[in-house]
């Protein structure tokens, strides 16, 4: 597809739109846009502009629409599969200015936000009024709802919880040629027609751009307990996943980290770990609710069951502290590994059940390949993340052997009745496997979709689909 290049002309007239002070061509903020947490990837935009509301996108829409002008909106930049990356150059809509949280409606548990109000900041100002919003990923201190929303993304909370698209009942979104829709209702229960809010959820920034999400909230649970289980067995630890959940026991999170990964974290941030030569993985397993009590016949009744499946002492978090340092531990697990090498990272799930032949399979294909990989995730959802370290490996075999061997991978999570991505997306870099998920009718389902919403192809060009 051939798009045009921005010219002094169209600035102007964004300009009349927004106001000269949010439109950018200098280099550094068009740098600072060209990247986010996707591998070492740059795409230079050739203009960004941070405009204040819908109506701004759209009138903006209708301009590069008009133009053919390749736009990709863009959050804070915490992506990990190439999803706010201009690819096409083209303008970044950059969506740091809607960061208001409209009303939190304390009658009926749901809240009216703009998409770039910060995750965390979310969960406090509901958390005030004794409210819940469980989705919570890795980067939730600096990742905008609206990036959330894009990828569906999940987070620790979603064994029990649920995903984004489990919370969201209506979106205010601009479309690509310019005209603004809402997608749904403020309802609970809705059967009226498509549903375009699922849709809408998880596209990736292709279909559409969020202002506004209407999101469902839940009571606050007011305890919690933490328990740290180390393994002497990575794929032990894995089986003894799926025998929590058969014992009839959801915990709130349950997650899993190797050895390898608990070295890097422990080197890139100040939390101690206990960690025995012979060990070599933990588990990290929560439970919450409003009686302690409960919780604690729970935690016991997962003890038990743990010891059958080659586990070490089990550790509690005693104080609040203990808990936020193994939270920080487990969140900033992928830094860590960017940390020590450049690395590319895996979003693999598959039934939960079906974890230990994962973690095996992608140990087996590391070797065939000649690739080491650090395995960390959320166990309980079966969504484990794979580092693929590239340390000596050579260029040219990091960009040709290792690919081969990332689509075993998937090939095996979709022999597992698994997928390609649990929560990172597809975006940019992983477009190239959709073809193990899907068959050709599927795909041209998905690009007929995607042609009528965005029948000049502008937005968020060369994501997901490889043409």
């Amino acid at each position: 597809m051939e798009f045009t290049k921005i010219n002094e002309k169209v600035l102007d007239e964004i300009r009349a739109i927004v106001g000269a002070e949010f439109v950018f061509t200098q280099k550094e903020i068009l740098e600072e846009s060209s990247r986010d947490y996707t591998e070492d990837l740059r795409f230079l935009p050739e203009a960004v502009v941070r405009p204040a509301n819908a109506d701004e996108i759209s009138r903006i829409m209708k301009i590069c629409n008009r133009e053919r002008i390749p736009v990709t909106p863009r959050g804070a930049g915490t992506g990990l599969s190439g999803g706010a990356l201009p690819v096409c150059g083209g303008l970044v809509i950059a969506m740091s200015r809607f960061n208001k949280i409209i009303k939190i409606d304390e009658r009926n548990l749901q809240a009216v936000v703009e998409p770039g109000v910060i995750n965390q900041v979310f969960q406090d100002a509901v958390m005030e009024k004794n409210l819940f919003y469980p989705p919570d990923p890795a980067s939730r201190g600096s990742c905008f709802l609206g990036g959330n929303l894009a990828e569906s993304a999940g987070g620790p909370k979603a064994v029990k919880y649920g995903v984004t698209k489990d919370y969201v009942l209506n979106c205010e979104v601009v479309l690509p040629t310019g005209e603004i829709i809402w997608t749904g209702a403020n309802v609970l229960k809705n059967s009226t027609g498509y549903n375009l809010t699922q849709l809408i959820v998880g596209s990736e920034g292709t279909l559409g751009i969020i202002t506004k999400i209407v999101f469902k909230l839940l009571p606050l649970p007011t305890e919690n307990l933490l328990m740290l289980v180390p393994f002497f067995s990575s794929e032990k630890a894995c089986e003894a996943v799926s025998a929590i959940f058969r014992a009839g026991i959801i915990p709130s999170a349950l997650e899993f980290m190797e050895r390898d990964c608990i070295e890097y974290v422990m080197k890139f941030v100040d939390v101690k770990i206990p960690l025995k030569d012979n060990i070599q993985a933990h588990l990290l397993i929560e439970v919450d609710g409003t009686d302690r009590d409960v919780l604690f016949k729970e935690c016991e009744k997962i003890s038990e069951l743990l010891y059958q499946y080659e586990c070490d002492e089990v550790l509690f978090a005693d104080t609040a502290q203990q808990k936020a340092d193994l939270w920080r531990a487990r969140r900033s697990a992928g830094e860590a590994v960017k940390s020590h090498s450049i690395y590319k990272e895996e979003d693999t799930v598959v039934p939960r059940a079906e974890l230990p032949r994962l973690l095996k399979g992608v140990k087996e294909i590391g070797a065939k390949y000649g690739f080491r990989s650090v395995c960390y995730g959320h166990a309980g959802d079966g969504n484990l993340h794979v580092n693929i370290i590239k340390e000596a490996i050579s260029d040219e075999d990091w960009n040709t052997k290792v690919p081969l061997g990332i689509r075993e991978i998937f090939k095996l999570c979709v022999e597992l009745g698994g997928t390609i991505s649990g929560e990172h997306g597809i975006g940019y870099v992983q477009k190239g496997y959709l073809d193990i998920a899907f068959n050709k009718t599927q795909l041209d389902l998905m690009k007929g979709i995607k042609n009528l919403f965005d029948p000049n192809g502008i937005l968020n060009p060369k994501k997901i689909f490889v043409n």
